[in-house]
């Protein structure tokens, strides 16, 4: 498993802090990533098929301790499973899972657009990594 990682912003006690989470509903933040995904080339959405993308609110404790993510940072998504190449042919390896974690891209952004494209960015990086790809091998 690998995933996205971002430093984490500090608090300023202000009163725009995650205002985020309050403009974007769940059912919208699902959207944002129902979008994403729809924006994926064709040639690559087809390896789509036999995996689960989900939008979780946290990061669980686990996600973190098996990530090994400095506790200053955030995980904004993260890949769970086999790799596409990496797959037998069998059907014995179970569904692969893209979870998209809304509460720290919230947190991180400032604005909805900075928000719609890190949720993009977000699913696309997962996608690279569902295909076998490092971090030190994507863009972003």
């Amino acid at each position: 498993m690998r995933s996205r990682r971002r430093p984490r912003r500090t608090s300023t006690g202000s009163s725009s802090d995650n205002v985020n989470s309050h403009r974007i509903s769940p059912t919208q933040f699902e959207g944002y990533v129902e979008e994403a995904l729809s924006s994926v080339p064709e040639k690559f959405r087809r390896y789509l098929e036999n995996v689960a993308v989900v939008v979780e609110e946290e990061p669980t404790d686990e996600d973190y301790d098996e990530m090994e993510i400095p506790d200053d940072e955030d995980l904004f998504g993260i890949f769970r499973g086999t790799p596409y190449f990496e797959r037998s042919q069998m059907v014995t390896d179970l569904p692969a899972q893209i979870a998209i974690f809304r509460g720290p891209i919230l947190r991180y952004c400032a604005t909805r657009g900075e928000a719609v494209r890190e949720i993009r960015d977000t699913v696309v990086h997962e996608l690279g990594h569902m295909l076998g790809l490092s971090d030190e091998e994507m863009p972003y």
